[in-house]
């Protein structure tokens, strides 16, 4: 199989997820990074590129000299598709200037600062056609797809309540007056958009609910914080869901929980039975059926569902996780890529990422959480 080409824009020296998307499509052999604008300062981006062992002539200061020298280039020497691992503010920019040329696009979330970006987004990807997939990488756990597809075939039930948590404590101090890089821009509303957590890992436990119950969120009830002096946006969320079927749901998303490190976890509670899941225990979901003894599901377990068997990679007790996950969300992106390119459809199951709507919808859920918190009516509807 021959490998798909791949630049990537951001994600160079002193970036963390950068690295951790090169890692995940490293992880299967079927990508390669052959050209890059890895920094918005070019000294950077090009030092960055060096050490990669970028080609001189693809190893680019900004990103506008990589698109302009990838259409250029012959057919057969672009690249595939373009990752994009900035901060959020540079998300929109680089993503529609790469879809307008008929480019791949796979970005970082949240995907942009407004439903204006999104939309205009949209309409250039049905333009181009290009494939366009937003890194929720959390949808990646073999075990999420598990859940997915329990409640899809009403192993649960009807659902009533969602609960979604995503507790971290590293932002708990003002970090982001030491220059810490990952703080600096996150506080930043220039960069980091209308939210601070709410949009950094709140979009995240949207992404998760929506992916594994499939429900519509009809309305919400927001309330945001700053907790640390001086901070402009918000370093803890709290919301209640209601969806258009009659459940119910709380959303958390914080970073100034002390003690907590990456605790993402899900409850889905039916008419059936319950679902739960943590990631910081990701190999794991736990089904509890009303009318029997809580069930203990394991991945790369021979009865789990198609979707979480093609997702696995080792056979059951050995660790997989955060690696793994983002790279199943790329291994989704290339089928489709690879589908596409054979004129073929893709299988669903083989192309199974989150799509630029999935995107779109999460930025209007930050725009509704952000609009909640400022208002005094007690719901705001999402429409």
């Amino acid at each position: 199989m021959k490998k798909l080409r791949y630049a990537m824009v951001g994600g160079g020296q002193g970036a963390f997820i950068g690295a951790v998307h090169r890692k995940a499509m490293a992880l299967d052999g079927q990508m390669e990074l052959v050209a890059g604008a890895l920094s918005s300062d070019a000294g950077r981006a090009r030092a960055s590129g060096e050490e990669l062992g970028l080609r001189a002539d693809r190893n680019h200061g900004r990103w506008q000299d990589l698109l302009a020298d990838e259409l250029k280039r012959p057919a057969q020497e672009r690249i595939d598709f373009v990752s994009i691992v900035t901060p959020n503010h540079v998300h929109f920019p680089v993503a529609l200037a790469f879809a307008e040329a008929g480019i791949h696009v796979v970005c970082d979330k949240p995907l942009v600062h407004s439903s204006e970006e999104a939309q205009a987004l949209e309409r250039a990807v049905q333009r181009s056609g290009c494939v366009f997939g937003v890194t929720y990488n959390y949808t990646g756990y073999p075990m999420v797809r598990e859940a997915r597809e329990l409640v899809a075939k009403g192993a649960i039930g009807e659902v009533r309540k969602v609960i979604v948590e995503y507790n971290q404590g590293w932002l708990a101090t003002n970090l982001e007056a030491t220059g810490q890089k990952q703080a600096d821009w996150r506080t930043d509303p220039a960069r980091s958009g209308l939210a601070g957590a709410i949009g950094d890992i709140g979009s995240h436990a949207e992404n998760l609910v929506a992916t594994v119950t499939g429900l519509e969120l009809d309305s919400l009830c927001a309330d945001l914080t700053a907790f640390v002096p001086g901070r402009r946006l918000d370093d803890d969320g709290n919301a209640l869901l209601r969806f258009s079927n009659g459940a119910r749901g709380v959303l958390i998303a914080s970073q100034i929980e002390v003690g907590c490190e990456n605790d993402l976890r899900l409850r889905v509670f039916g008419t059936q039975g319950t679902l739960t899941w943590h990631q910081e225990e990701p190999n794991r979901l736990i089904h509890s059926p009303i009318d029997g003894p809580a069930r203990v599901l394991t991945r790369g377990s021979p009865w789990l569902g198609e979707a979480a068997r093609r997702a696995t990679r080792l056979p059951t007790g050995h660790p997989e996780a955060f690696l793994e996950a983002f790279a199943n969300v790329y291994l989704g992106v290339a089928a489709h890529i690879r589908a596409l390119q054979a004129g073929q459809t893709p299988d669903p199951l083989d192309a199974d990422y989150p799509r630029l709507a999935d995107g779109a919808r999460g930025v209007r859920f930050i725009e509704k959480v952000v609009e909640s918190a400022g208002s005094q009516a007690k719901w705001t509807p999402m429409r």
